[in-house]
């Protein structure tokens, strides 16, 4: 039987950046092995998972003693344990212990040792935004994830388990997914934005005996349906680990009680659970052979020199941010940690080399510029404006005569017309260059000077308009959009720096071959045909967990290749025609007026739009059309539906298909409504399904 002691609030000293209730095993020091592992299954009663414990890993770094409490890791018996290495990482104690060794990377975090090795003291990351602001050279970095590992190893956690690790962007992130990989262990990540409902279901169904969480807030979320205990700190954990490294180290002794064996790349690295734009979430199997495809390869698209400055501020369990992280560090990078909401300080105080994030980044760094110029003065509005204006078609003019210039025709035109448009793009792009540079000089050096990204913003996640692609290209920020997918760890193309096709997402990366096939036949098209994308490469997950593709609507153009959207995404008209509806959304983003927008109409005779309207934008387009007084302050419904409306005339007349009736709602879609993905991705099932009312009314 085992006893416990609850420790009251009061008991944790007031100087902490916390306070929760906590439970512990009160004679958790002296029990043996067995007794001890039952105490960690004690903390999650209510559901009655085997072996689970929970973590709590606290945004504090000092570490002042509790009364009453005390870890240690004494075992009765004398057994043979298993201790796994990542076995570069660990090379000198793997080695010397008669486990086989390799001089390549066999798993994720064996990188850090070469890291470490080349850029020891070079700062690695600054997060300035945690409690207390912390920044770690490269060596620290390495030996914070090695004390972790250990620590983990410490309390009781076994190669091949699954940890869950439910927070968000920060170093300690960075530490505990690295730590949790290095002594063989699977983490299962999701952000603390996520509904307690579906880190439940993540948590039951991935098979979590143990659980991290980064803040107090998502602690006090989740204790109540998860249970009604806590257990060891980020720093306690830390602590437990250097006392134990240290312990190994010093005593040949030590060593004898364990068997050594390293981590396959085969083995799986982490659970990867996707955003459920389309139902729920499924766990995707990466193995550290997928991730270490990424880190070996994404250097063609983004290359990085060492002491760039990288901001990051993506959620780190999505993919993308993921897989970049791991990539730059192995080029000695400063990794700088931000939020949404200090971004745009930020940006201009660190003036990073590159910025990795979503498109909806870069349509909020268009749309906030846009503001600025249009709030300017008449005269340098109409000057700014007419310098983007010229810089448009100058960029369009040296896109023709340079050869990247998109083309959607299959038929290739003749020699004699592809010269007379080289020949028209070369003299029009001449007589540009002049107020193009001017441009530069007056208008778009303040530009640079507020975002910085000096190298380039590279783009993936989601659809980039190819307004602010061609914006960015327009006023000299360069921006590289690509493709991926979190079941291919996720990146399988982009565009390089030195092929920056517009309108594409590039060339495939290393080792990864795209393949446009016939949604029906399944068989193979020609370049520029549109059909369904296959992808094979190493980056491919391992398989979902407990489940037995998905695919995307592209073409290939010129080699490059160009995507049209999700296939799952497509209408499918009353009238049998497919409608892609992300190319109206895009042109319909374009306005002003519309904050958010859903292109509904499956299985009805015409497209109609669920619409959140700019309420700002709106009521000032309607003073300036003298739809209403100067001095109102709201409109009717009415009023703004007919506004919307020409909007959308105006923006979408150039598109295959035009929106019919629309639904025009006042809340917007968000995260916290669950209408929105973790990763900003507009969930479409769950938006018709909450106005599917509605929606009925509106075809009626």
């Amino acid at each position: 039987m085992t006893t416990a002691t609850v420790l009251s609030v009061s008991s944790f000293p007031t100087n902490r950046m916390s306070t929760v209730s906590s439970t512990f095993c009160s004679n958790f020091g002296g029990t043996d092995f067995s007794r001890r592992h039952a105490a960690f299954q004690f903390l999650v009663p209510h559901y009655n998972f085997k072996n689970s414990k929970i973590f709590h890993k606290r945004f504090s770094n000092g570490l002042s003693s509790r009364r009453g409490f005390r870890l240690s890791c004494e075992t009765k018996t004398e057994e043979i344990k298993i201790r796994r290495c990542s076995p570069y990482l660990e090379r000198t104690l793997v080695s010397s212990n008669g486990a086989l060794t390799s001089d390549d990377w066999r798993a994720v975090p064996d990188f850090w040792r070469s890291s470490a090795e080349k850029y020891g003291d070079r700062i690695a990351v600054v997060d300035p935004y945690h409690d207390p602001p912390t920044s770690l050279t490269y060596k620290q970095l390495e030996q914070e994830i090695l004390n972790f590992s250990e620590g983990l190893r410490v309390i009781g956690v076994k190669p091949d388990e699954k940890l869950a690790l439910f927070a968000d962007n920060s170093y300690r992130w960075l530490v505990t997914d690295q730590g949790m990989m290095a002594m063989g262990a699977v983490d299962v990540v999701r952000g603390s934005r996520s509904s307690i409902e579906e880190l439940l279901q993540i948590y039951i169904h991935s098979e979590s005996v143990a659980l991290a969480v980064d803040n107090p807030e998502l602690f006090n979320r989740i204790v109540e349906t998860f249970c009604s205990k806590a257990a060891p700190s980020y720093k306690e954990i830390i602590d437990l680990g250097q006392e134990s490294c240290k312990a190994f180290s010093d005593s040949d002794d030590a060593r004898q009680h364990y068997k050594y064996e390293t981590i396959s790349s085969d083995d799986i690295a982490t659970l990867v659970y996707t955003s459920g734009t389309t139902g729920n979430p499924k766990g995707v199997m990466l193995t550290h052979k997928n991730l270490l495809h990424q880190i070996n390869n994404l250097w063609d698209v983004v290359p990085a020199q060492p002491a760039d400055r990288f901001l990051s501020m993506l959620p780190p369990w999505h993919a993308y941010e993921r897989a970049a992280e791991y990539f730059i560090f192995t080029h000695g990078i400063e990794q700088v940690y931000t939020t949404v909401r200090n971004l745009k300080v930020d940006l201009q105080q660190y003036q990073p080399h590159y910025l990795i994030t979503v498109p909806l980044v870069f349509e909020t760094l268009y749309s906030g510029i846009q503001k600025q110029l249009s709030t300017s003065s008449p005269l340098r509005k109409i000057l700014a404006f007419m310098f983007i204006k010229i810089s448009l078609t100058y960029m369009e003019m040296k896109r023709i005569y340079e050869g990247t210039y998109l083309v959607r025709s299959r038929k290739e035109p003749s020699y004699f017309v592809s010269m007379l448009d080289w020949l028209w793009a070369r003299i029009i792009a001449a007589i540009l260059l002049p107020v193009h540079m001017l441009a530069k000089k007056l208008v778009y050096s303040k530009i640079h000077s507020a975002i910085g990204i000096s190298k380039a913003g590279i783009s993936g996640g989601g659809s980039l308009p190819s307004h602010v692609d061609k914006f960015f290209e327009a006023i000299g920020v360069v921006v590289q959009n690509g493709y991926g997918m979190t079941e291919s760890s996720p990146v399988t193309a982009a565009r390089r720096p030195s092929n920056n096709v517009l309108g594409s997402i590039g060339l495939p990366i290393r080792h990864t071959e795209f393949k446009i096939v016939d949604a029906e036949t399944g068989e193979a098209l020609p370049h520029g045909s549109k059909g369904i994308v296959k992808v094979r490469g190493p980056q491919v997950m391992k398989g979902y967990y407990k489940l037995l593709t998905i695919q995307e609507g592209g073409r290939h153009c010129g080699g490059v290749i160009v995507l049209e959207g999700r296939a799952k995404d497509t209408i499918v008209l009353l009238t049998g025609e497919n409608v892609e509806p992300l190319e109206l959304e895009e042109a319909a983003m374009r306005s002003s007026l519309i904050q958010q927008i859903v292109v509904i109409g499956q299985d009805q005779r015409r497209l109609g739009a669920i619409v959140v309207p700019n309420k700002d934008e709106v009521l000032e387009a309607a003073k300036k059309w003298s739809i209403v007084d100067p001095d109102a302050t709201e409109l009717s419904k009415k009023q703004i539906t007919s506004l919307l409306n020409e909007e959308l005339r105006k923006w979408t007349s150039g598109c295959s298909f035009q929106i019919g009736p629309i639904l025009v709602i006042d809340e917007p879609f968000t995260i916290d409504s669950g209408l929105m993905t973790p990763t900003m991705k507009i969930r479409r099932d769950k938006v018709v399904a909450l106005y599917k009312e509605q929606i009925a009314d509106l075809y009626k």
